[in-house]
Parts: C-alpha cells; sequence; structure tokens
C-alpha cells in the first residue's frame, strides 16, 4: 500500500498539532481542500453562525466563501490527550475581537469544532 504524504504526516500528531495546522491552512485561504487531510469524514463543526455535520459540508462552505484577509493572534492554549482549545484575537479590516475554539480529535483526525464569540463585534 501506497501512503501519501498526508499519511505519514498525520499520523502521530497531538491535538495541538492537528489545531495549529487548521488554524494555518483556515487562515491562509488557499488551498481549504488541505483541510480533508485533517478532518474525520463526520466532523461536526458548531458555531455561532454555521452548523455543519460532515467535514466535506464544512469544506464546502469555505470553499464557496473562501477566507481571505483574516488575521490571529494566539492568546493562549491548552491541550489533552484528545483535545486542544486556543483562544485567540481575530482581526479582519474594521473588526478584532476574541475567539474560541475547542478540537476534538479522534483516530488521528479533528472530529469536532466548536467556534465561540460574540457575533456582535462583526456588526
Amino acid at each position: 500500500m501506497k501512503h501519501t504524504f498526508w499519511d505519514r504526516v498525520k499520523k502521530n500528531m497531538k491535538p495541538m498539532e492537528l489545531a495549529l495546522k487548521y488554524m494555518e491552512v483556515f487562515f491562509c485561504g488557499e488551498d481549504i481542500e488541505e483541510l480533508s487531510h485533517l478532518f474525520a469524514e463526520d466532523l461536526t463543526f458548531r458555531g455561532p453562525l454555521y452548523e455543519f455535520n460532515s467535514a466535506q459540508d464544512y469544506i464546502n462552505s469555505l470553499k464557496s466563501d473562501p477566507p481571505r484577509g483574516f488575521a490571529y493572534e494566539i492568546i493562549g492554549s491548552f491541550e489533552d490527550s484528545s483535545s486542544a482549545r486556543l483562544v485567540y484575537r481575530f482581526t479582519k479590516p474594521g473588526v478584532s475581537t476574541l475567539m474560541a475554539q475547542l478540537f476534538e480529535v479522534r483516530d488521528d483526525k479533528i472530529s469536532k469544532i466548536v467556534l465561540v464569540f460574540d457575533t456582535g463585534a462583526l456588526t
């Protein structure tokens, strides 16, 4: 069986490594399809604006409206054996707000993302 680059890289990635790779790919906004290598197929995403019940639905949403012109600065983080949490300052032109994300990991892939922030900051 031939292994791809991602098969070798994702194996044994700790939850924080997966979370940080997600942030890198998400905020770059260039190759959103790369997230498929980080996500379990049955990924659940819950946030104040959107909810998705599969990795492909979430990725398709991001591809249709790519996250461009955004930035982040990590303020705090925590990791245990099956999850990572990030608190960061999200910025885009005219907006700066704190956000928090929980990443749950199963079988070396992100299986759940919960995003929390004040939606009033976006208006």
